[in-house]
């Protein structure tokens, strides 16, 4: 399997979907599949046409959103070679976080180490109700080093993070909804359904006030509230001058549906 077929692309309407298509490793990150994730990634952030990402994993065979790093690969590795894989893994799900449209994590099955962290990178997570996610690393005597102990407590709260890491728990899809990690838990063959139902709600909107607020809400939660609201002083004002939002009030005196351009 080449490195593009470990990631397929499909656009839609201003959708793009990911699919992790590695099911006989249960879609877990090699090499090949992390630079080819990075080089979409890399355009999507810039290409217009993209007003919304989802994210999810091949379904054939046993279900599962990804099961993280490679571990038969990262066996033959050397540490200077783990250190690059783990870097490169960072780096990428960085970018999921900060690239300037909403991503959403369509987590249909097993989510472990490095796939929880890459639905952690994302905007919105919905899960199949049969899925099972956790960061175990500490099973394997590591740490998760993606980007978990820096996301999950911000997401579910730092005694639940640590209870989950430190004890290399497995939780359910309704536990994740409790803990605040999923916004809904979906039956496994509407996930999709209503992951492009939210993506649709989304893409109806203003790319550049989408590309703001998401800036504004990631940079303002990690600073106090003045600052916070400095930032989101400066995203609004870049929305100001922009054609989108003269469209906007247009369409809504002429009561009729707005057409952005993310201009």
């Amino acid at each position: 399997m080449t490195d593009q077929e470990s990631l397929l692309k499909e656009m839609s309407d201003g959708i793009m979907v990911l699919t992790i298509n590695r099911p006989s490793a249960l879609n877990c990150f090699d090499m090949p599949l992390l630079h080819a994730f990075g080089r979409v990634v890399e355009e999507i952030a810039f290409d217009r046409e993209v007003k919304v990402v989802v994210v999810t994993g091949s379904t054939e065979g046993k279900n599962a959103f990804s099961t993280g790093a490679d571990l038969k690969e990262r066996a033959g590795m050397s540490p200077d070679q783990v250190r690059l894989y783990i870097q490169t893994i960072r780096n990428l799900f960085t970018s999921v976080e900060e690239l300037p449209k909403p991503a959403i994590a369509a987590v249909n099955g097993y989510a472990f180490g490095g796939g929880l962290e890459l639905a952690l990178a994302c905007d919105i997570r919905l899960a199949a109700t049969t899925a099972v996610v956790g960061l175990t690393e500490t099973s394997l005597a590591v740490i998760p080093g993606a980007g978990g102990t820096q996301r999950l407590p911000r997401v579910v709260g730092t005694a639940r993070a640590k209870d989950m890491i430190f004890r290399a728990r497995r939780i359910s899809a309704e536990q994740g909804v409790e803990y605040g990690l999923f916004l809904e838990a979906v039956d496994p063959d509407k996930l999709m359904d209503r992951a492009l139902e939210i993506a649709r709600e989304i893409s109806a909107n203003g790319p550049v006030a989408l590309a703001q607020a998401k800036y504004a809400i990631n940079k303002g939660t990690e600073v106090g509230l003045p600052v916070g609201l400095a930032i989101e002083s400066n995203a609004y004002a870049l929305t100001i001058p922009t054609k989108d939002r003269i469209e906007g009030l247009t369409a809504f005196r002429e009561k009729r549906k707005p057409i952005y351009t993310g201009e």
